[in-house]
């Protein structure tokens, strides 16, 4: 492929004003709608191939979210592109004002592996329905996907104006190498650093959606109602959403000691109820997205002190890139698996006496 040529198209196109239309934009939110009904059966595959998803996580995560997203677009797009009238000091008098809303530009967007689909398309509905062209850069740890991605969006929009761009990370720096008027990055905080620092040299704006190490945290419940709840919420939050491969998946649980008990049998029944005895024979939880990274949760759990904190699971299968959900209890708070992202499914519970402290 031609990058050179690749983008000097999308910016024409962009440059051409056809863009700002609202037919255009309408035309291609439509096709994309189309797109999903039509080929959501390419959709899962492609997911299952690359991750293990079932077809229900798929259509929850991807599918499903990314049909409703298109519709509120479609459903808002006059009002968002319509000016608003704007307050005047008197001294203005008797002039008037609007703020009429322009697209940026050209818009990059990075999307990552473990949502391939779902976080390279919200930020194209968003681009398109503001008026931009885009370029999607996917990732390349997630093939079938990426090629799926491309295939599709070559068949079912315009090819001028929205581009996808496969390759690996040296594709990706190339194209930061560009000047753009925006940029979507989903991934690790140590890309989304130079990805800010390329954004940097032309001022451009950037909304990257980075990791974290996000807590829930478990006070005690009465009724067996609000414990169903809650166990049921942390497990597909943690587990039953790409296998713990997620940013915004619980990293491990903060509870009271005197409730830790309790809750670690709610979650051991709740596993078996919401993935059965046997997860990887039941294909209910994603796999590992490659053995690079099992190789990496293998190692959080190598620590002598971590492993004597499983209560449950802790098998790892290499070769099919399975891991089983795993619960640890109180493991080192100064151990890496307490100290790094987990992304996977490893559930550590930490014991409080009281959350003041």
């Amino acid at each position: 492929m031609d990058l050179e040529r690749e983008m000097r198209e999308v910016r024409e196109a962009f440059s051409s004003g056809k863009t700002k239309e609202e037919s255009w934009r309408r035309s291609q939110l439509q096709n994309l709608l189309t797109l999903m009904h039509e080929k959501e059966d390419h959709i899962i595959t492609a997911l299952q191939q690359d991750l293990g998803k079932h077809p229900v996580e798929s259509y929850r995560d991807e599918v499903g979210t990314l049909i409703k997203s298109v519709n509120y677009a479609l459903k808002g797009l006059k009002k968002w592109m319509s000016g608003k009238k704007a307050d005047l000091p008197f001294a203005a008098f008797p002039s008037t004002a609007y703020l009429v809303p322009e697209p940026l530009g050209v818009v990059l967007i990075i999307s990552t592996w473990n949502f391939p689909f779902g976080l390279s398309l919200e930020p194209l509905i968003g681009a398109i329905a503001a008026g931009n062209s885009v370029v999607i850069k996917p990732s390349e740890l997630a093939p079938a996907s990426s090629s799926t991605l491309a295939n599709l969006i070559n068949t079912y929009l315009d090819t001028k104006a929205i581009k996808v761009i496969e390759g690996d990370a040296s594709v990706g720096q190339h194209l930061l190498q560009h000047k753009w008027d925006k940029i979507f990055f989903t991934g690790n905080c140590k890309v989304g650093q130079l990805v800010m620092t390329a954004a940097a040299k032309n001022l451009t704006p950037v909304a990257l959606e980075l990791g974290g190490k996000c807590p829930a945290v478990v006070d005690s419940l009465s009724s067996s109602w609000d414990k169903r709840i809650a166990v049921d919420r942390i497990l597909s939050a943690k587990f039953g959403t790409c296998a713990g491969q997620a940013c915004i998946a619980i990293d491990y649980i903060l509870v009271d000691k005197n409730f830790s008990s309790t809750l670690v049998e709610l979650l051991k029944e709740g596993i078996e109820r919401m993935f059965g005895k046997n997860p990887k024979e039941s294909k209910s939880v994603a796999k590992i997205i490659n053995k690079s990274h099992v190789l990496r949760l293998r190692s959080l759990l190598d620590d002598p002190m971590v492993k004597a904190s499983v209560i449950h699971g802790g098998s790892v299968d290499e070769d099919n890139l399975f891991i089983e959900p795993t619960i640890l209890l109180d493991p080192p708070v100064n151990a890496r698996i307490m100290n790094e992202e987990i992304f996977g499914p490893l559930l550590p519970i930490i014991t409080v006496r009281s959350y003041s402290n």
